[in-house]
């Protein structure tokens, strides 16, 4: 099989060759190795073999967003409507091997400002200050325009990327949730305590959002048909940071239209969601979700793949489940035993599909020689099932 035919028979369940593989963010990010740009960290030379190894081997799920340059950006990063540019100002400046970029939303006299940081050596943004800190804030917030948050959709993007794969992969449409976007407006202390304490409130930010993000999604599910979807945001709304029975009210009511119309036009909507999903994995497949994403074994999580497989797996494509961490530090002999134990859990049984996947991807600028051995071990025990 192809890696591209192997991928959609893995959506569809139906029989592959082997099970796939991917790294994630390593081959899903679209990136230029050969930009000299110093915050451009896979130009460094040790990024260089482990770039090669994805491109080769692994099974490609191409992370694209429809409105932003690259999935993992900002809402800042969104292609908006000129209106936006009454209400929002943006400054970039750099110091100390950072890239500071502060966003600045006018309300008259009044202004709400966030403030996010860029490290030259490590590929991710930190949020400095958030932009909502109380609930004047957000009431200041929802007086935007709904004008201000509308988009200019971008499927050349998505079908260009596709093109350019073959069959050596598959498009993913990358997309956030409303509850990934009302909770990235506070710091990860604040969001929990406002979710409980301002229910109300925080209902008319998700409304706010799910317009927005709703007819994005019915949009490009109508214009980019049976694709494979990822959903990420909620688990913001699972513990630690919530209990289980808020995740009906803030991702079951504003998710699952987004799962029901991708579905409604062919697609596969996989729902991206960290951590502890115990309590919450019943309410995921009542959505109808396809897939689950990256279910991480404890301490991380609170799930073993082969329990997930045995009472989900005829429903969920599974992915997962290799802990970051166990890549980057674990002896290559554990490693390998790690590695041939997803796979026996993932494949258990009967199932709809597996796909072995990091849970996350390295972010700094230097890969050591372990990581990349553990990388191809990965590869390694995954051709070993074709015999």
């Amino acid at each position: 099989m192809t890696r591209r035919e192997r991928l959609m028979a893995t959506l569809r369940g139906e029989a592959v060759d082997r099970p796939a593989v991917s790294f994630y963010e390593i081959g899903g990010f679209s990136i230029n190795r050969h930009d000299p740009d110093g915050y451009n960290i896979y130009n460094a030379t040790s990024w260089q073999p482990l770039l090669d190894l994805a491109a080769n081997y692994t099974d490609i799920i191409r992370l694209v967003s429809p409105v932003r340059a690259q999935s993992h950006l900002s809402w800042a990063g969104s292609n908006t409507a000129s209106l936006k540019q009454q209400y929002v100002e943006e400054q970039t400046w750099e110091e100390n091997s950072s890239r500071f970029t502060q966003l600045s939303y006018k309300f008259g006299s009044k202004r709400l400002t966030t403030l996010s940081r860029r490290d030259k050596a490590i590929d991710t943004v930190w949020v400095v200050e958030p932009l909502l800190k109380d609930t004047s804030d957000v009431e200041l917030y929802l007086s935007l325009p709904d004008e201000v948050f509308s988009e200019v959709l971008d499927l050349e993007r998505l079908k260009d990327e596709e093109l350019a794969l073959g069959d050596t992969g598959i498009v993913m449409v990358d997309t956030e949730d409303p509850v990934c976007a009302v909770a990235g407006l506070f710091d990860m202390a604040t969001f929990p305590v406002f979710a409980i304490t301002e229910q109300s409130l925080c209902h008319r930010l998700l409304e706010k959002h799910a317009t927005v993000i709703q007819k994005r999604t019915e949009a490009v599910a109508k214009e980019f048909p049976g694709r494979l979807w990822r959903i990420y945001g909620p688990e913001y709304v699972t513990e630690p940071f919530l209990p289980a029975p808020f995740f009906d009210d803030y991702v079951v009511r504003y998710t699952g239209p987004m799962v029901r119309e991708i579905k409604d036009h062919g697609g596969f909507a996989r729902v991206h969601v960290h951590g502890r999903i115990r309590n919450v994995l019943d309410k995921i497949v009542g959505m109808g979700a396809d897939g689950i994403d990256p279910i991480e074994p404890p301490p991380h999580g609170d799930v073993e793949l082969k329990d997930v497989r045995e009472r989900y797996g005829k429903q969920l494509v599974l992915y997962g489940n290799i802990e970051i961490s166990d890549l980057e530090q674990m002896s290559s002999d554990r490693f390998r035993l790690l590695v041939r134990k997803s796979i026996a859990d993932g494949t258990c049984g009967e199932g709809r599909g597996f796909v072995l996947m990091t849970t996350a991807s390295p972010y700094g600028r230097e890969i050591s020689t372990l990581t990349l051995r553990n990388y191809q071990i990965m590869i390694e025990e995954i051709e070993g099932k074709q015999s």
